[in-house]
């Protein structure tokens, strides 16, 4: 088990781009471990009541690792991380939070500061400043970077033997400079062909894996968890028979069923407490159907498909928006009116093209979705300034 906390200790520091050591105290590694597995939204609570010295709990841990790989493509995340970087890269995320959902949901409670715990405003303006320095220097290094990354590019047009690309990268342009380093290069690229071979080992001998992992499961399911108090799994197996060495079983046997007698009562007058609501609703909305069908009904239903099929349409150009988001590193590219190995439509096709098309594809339905949304606001507006115009008897509104 001690070995197994390591091993995820070292898997959760790549993920979250920190650097670990070997040095580290195991109770540090344990608490990193289960804070990381809560932030990634592990839930099993066995894992979280073992101890601090890394004693137990080797089945725990294989669970939680095989969560890992299932929720987090854990492998597949370490491939990324680790692989040899060009310097082309740039991140790339067209994703969006949804704050609309997060806004809808219970609004948390402010913490009660008293006199002494107030923060100067004069203190709050000064970290805004600081942060929008910051921002803007980051900005300022990044035009920069794409600047230098340029001139590369466009110095080393032509000399790459890839036609669709056409131009080195920095890694190669600083290998043709430095030749010397070109042995670190190569153990990288040796590694990480090394760690592709694994993978691809791996992918053959995953269902094996996942079969025995069912078994796992399967015996945690049976025995218990070995965290939980003993009076809890022998609770779980049943009650036990009354003996001459329990005299409490006989007592707790007879309010058992009490307590079964009182709930298929409380069943009982809840379904007949739900059969009165369903016909009083029925009867609530055959009358509405009638004051319907008097104020103008065929209308009021036009209305609400005409809002229905606006909302559809955000909801497909949506799902369509999520679906060419991009998300990731991209490597940038050089472009150029004529492709490198040909000309016209019969030139071989860049893929450096794609991502930029998806996200220009991307934030045009995003407009358009503001834009509707925007109407509708408005509209919705001009409803309730009229009727609180309405409501005005001496008061003329002219519109602007």
């Amino acid at each position: 088990s001690l070995d197994f906390w390591r091993l995820l200790y070292a898997l959760l520091k790549q993920i979250h781009g920190g650097k670990w050591a070997e040095s580290d105290a195991i109770d540090n590694q344990i608490r990193f471990v289960k804070s990381a597995l809560w932030y990634h939204g592990y839930g099993r609570p066995e894992l979280y009541r073992l101890p601090s010295d890394g004693s137990a709990g080797s089945r725990e841990l294989l669970l939680a690792f095989s969560w890992l790989l299932h929720r987090l493509s854990l492998l597949e995340l370490l491939l990324a991380r680790n692989r040899v970087k060009t310097g082309d890269e740039t991140s790339v995320c067209t994703c969006e939070d949804d704050l609309p959902n997060s806004q809808k949901g219970p609004t948390e409670i402010a913490p009660e500061y008293g006199p002494e715990d107030r923060v100067d405003v004069r203190y709050l303006q000064w970290l805004s400043g600081r942060l929008r320095f910051q921002w803007r220097s980051l900005h300022a290094q990044h035009q920069e970077q794409c600047k230098l990354l340029h001139k590369i590019h466009l110095f080393t047009s032509g000399s790459h033997m890839d036609q669709a690309l056409g131009h080195f990268s920095v890694t190669e342009t600083d290998l043709i400079r430095q030749p010397e380093n070109y042995q670190q290069l190569l153990q990288l690229l040796e590694s990480e062909t090394l760690q592709l071979e694994a993978f691809l080992e791996w992918k053959q001998l995953e269902p094996v894996y996942w079969q025995w992992m069912e078994t796992v499961l399967d015996n945690t399911a049976e025995e218990g968890s070995p965290c939980e108090p003993q009076g809890a799994r022998v609770g779980r197996s049943g009650l036990p028979g009354v003996t001459p060495c329990c005299p409490w079983a006989g007592s707790l046997t007879e309010h058992i069923d009490r307590l079964s007698r009182d709930l298929t009562a409380l069943r009982d007058q809840l379904q007949k407490l739900v059969t009165l609501r369903k016909a009083a609703w029925r009867e609530k909305v055959k009358t509405r159907e009638e004051e319907l069908q008097k104020e103008g009904f065929p209308a009021a239903a036009r209305k609400i498909q005409e809002s229905v099929e606006l909302k559809l349409q955000d909801l497909t150009s949506l799902c369509a928006a999520r679906q060419s988001r991009a998300h990731g590193l991209r490597r940038l590219a050089l472009r150029s009116k004529q492709p490198v190995g040909g000309s016209g439509r019969g030139g071989p096709a860049r893929q450096e093209r794609g991502w930029a098309a998806e996200v220009a594809g991307a934030l045009q339905v995003r407009e358009a979705a503001l834009r509707r949304e925007r109407g509708r606001l408005r509209e919705q507006c001009r409803r309730r300034l009229e009727a609180v115009a309405g409501g005005l008897g001496a008061v003329i509104c002219v519109s602007p």
